[in-house]
C-alpha cells in the first residue's frame, strides 16, 4: 500500500508539471501530498480540505508574526492564493508552533519578532496575536516600512486607535484590519455584487447579527477578560460595522444606542456574552447584535446572518449554515425584488479579497478597503463598546 501511494503521488506530480493545475483541481484530497511545488506556484489543501494555489507567479513576500487565532490561516491563504509568498512566521507559544509549521512548512519559524521585522526582503506583517498586542504590534510593523494585515479587533482601544492613525498618516503604510465575516464569506461577497448592479435599489439598513459558540473548553484565559479582547462589541461587532458601512456606503455614523452585557456566565465577570447596537450613517441605517449563545447542536459556531433593506427589495445571507435547507449548507443568499424572489448558492464563488490587498500592496492602492473605512468600522464599534450601557447580569 505503500507503495501504491508512492506512486500515485510521483503520477500526480509529473501530472502537474506537464498537464497543469486543472487535473489538480478535480483530485480529492486524500491523493495529494501535503505539498507540491511547480515552478512558481505552490499547492496545498487548505484549512476546509481544499486545493489553494498560487495562480501566478508571487507578486510579495509575508511574514506572520502572532498566531493566537486560528484565523490567521484564512489570511495566509489569501495572501497566498492573492499572489504573496509565505518566507517566515513568529510566536513565542510552542504549542501553537508546531501545528502551523506544520500547515505551513514552506515558511521558517525564527527565532524572534525582530527576525521578522527586519527581514529586507517581506513586504507584508500579518498576525492574529492576542487583540490587546495587535495594534502596537501594528505600529511596529509600520515604523519599520511593512504593511500590516491583522485579524479583528485589529485595535481595541480609542487610544490605539488614534496612536495607529498617526503612526499609518506618517508612514503611509497600510494597515488593514481581516474582516473575515465579508472578505471570507462568498455569500457576503456575492450580495456586494448584487447590492452593486442596483437589484434592491438604494441601501436603506443592514442587520447584521454575529451569534457565537463559546467552547470553553478551548478558551485561553485571555478569551474571558475585556482586557485582552476589548469587549463583544469591539471584537465581534467590528464585523457588523464593516458590513454597514461597506452596504450603505457611508463615510459618517454615530452610535444611536449602544449596551452590553454578561447574562449567563457568571463565573467569568470580565467576559461579556451578548451585546447590540443601533447605528445611523449619513447613508444609511443599521443594527448590529452579537452573542456568546449558539447551542450545541446546531452543527456550526454560529448562524451568522445579514439582512440588507433597499428601497426597491432585501436580500438576506445565510454566511455559515441554513437550517432551513436539507444540506444546512452556508453561502446562501435570499433576495425578493421588483423581479421576483432568487435563491442563490454563492459556495462556488470567488474570494477576491487576498488578489485585491496583495495589489494594493505593489501598486499602493486601496481596492481591497480604504484605510479611512478600516478606520471608520473599529472607531464605530470603539465608541458603541466604550459608551454602551451595562445589562444586569440576571434580567429580571
Amino acid at each position: 500500500m505503500k507503495g501504491s501511494d508512492f506512486n500515485r503521488r510521483k503520477f500526480i506530480k509529473g501530472s502537474a508539471a506537464t498537464a497543469g493545475l486543472a487535473l489538480l483541481a478535480g483530485l480529492p484530497k486524500e491523493t495529494l501530498a501535503s505539498y507540491e511545488h511547480l515552478p512558481n506556484k505552490t499547492i496545498y489543501t487548505g484549512p476546509e480540505g481544499n486545493i489553494v494555489t498560487n495562480p501566478i507567479a508571487p507578486k510579495i513576500k509575508f511574514g506572520v508574526v502572532g498566531i493566537n487565532h486560528s484565523h490567521v490561516n484564512a489570511m495566509v491563504d489569501a495572501v497566498i492564493r492573492g499572489g504573496g509568498e509565505f518566507v517566515s512566521f513568529y510566536a513565542k507559544e510552542p504549542e501553537l508552533t508546531g501545528p502551523f509549521a506544520r500547515k505551513y512548512p514552506q515558511a521558517k519559524l525564527v527565532a524572534s519578532e525582530n527576525a521578522v521585522l527586519e527581514d529586507p526582503s517581506i513586504q507584508v506583517i500579518l498576525s492574529s496575536i492576542i487583540p490587546l498586542e495587535r495594534a502596537p504590534l501594528g505600529v511596529r510593523v509600520m515604523k519599520h516600512g511593512k504593511d500590516y494585515l491583522v485579524d479583528k479587533p485589529g485595535i481595541i482601544t480609542l487610544e490605539q486607535l488614534a496612536e495607529v492613525r498617526k503612526v499609518q498618516k506618517e508612514t503611509k503604510r497600510i494597515y488593514n484590519i481581516m474582516y473575515s465575516e465579508r472578505f471570507e464569506n462568498k455569500g457576503t461577497v456575492k450580495a456586494g455584487e448584487l447590492v452593486m448592479a442596483g437589484e434592491i435599489g438604494k441601501v436603506i439598513q443592514t442587520i447584521g447579527i454575529g451569534p457565537h459558540q463559546v467552547n470553553p473548553k478551548t478558551r485561553p484565559d485571555w478569551f474571558w477578560d475585556k482586557k485582552y479582547y476589548g469587549g463583544i462589541i469591539c471584537d465581534i461587532g467590528s464585523h457588523q460595522f464593516d458590513q454597514f458601512l461597506y452596504f450603505t456606503g457611508s463615510t459618517e455614523a454615530q452610535v444611536v444606542s449602544s449596551q452590553v452585557g454578561n447574562v449567563n456566565h457568571p463565573n467569568y465577570p470580565q467576559f461579556e456574552d451578548f451585546g447590540d447596537v443601533v447605528v445611523r450613517g449619513n447613508k444609511g441605517m443599521g443594527y448590529v447584535r452579537n452573542d456568546w449563545f449558539t447551542p450545541d447542536g446546531l452543527g456550526s459556531w454560529g448562524d451568522g446572518r445579514l439582512t440588507i433593506l433597499g428601497t426597491e427589495g432585501y436580500i438576506e445571507v445565510r454566511k455559515n449554515i441554513d437550517v432551513g435547507l436539507p444540506d444546512h449548507g452556508g453561502n446562501h443568499v435570499y433576495m425578493a425584488n421588483n423581479k421576483g424572489v432568487q435563491v442563490i448558492d454563492a459556495s462556488k464563488g470567488p474570494l477576491p479579497f487576498g488578489e485585491l490587498f496583495v495589489n494594493d500592496v505593489v501598486n499602493r492602492t486601496e481596492t481591497a478597503m480604504t484605510q479611512a473605512h478600516c478606520f471608520l468600522a473599529t472607531e464605530i464599534a470603539l465608541k458603541a463598546q466604550h459608551n454602551a450601557q451595562v445589562i444586569p447580569l440576571k434580567l429580571s
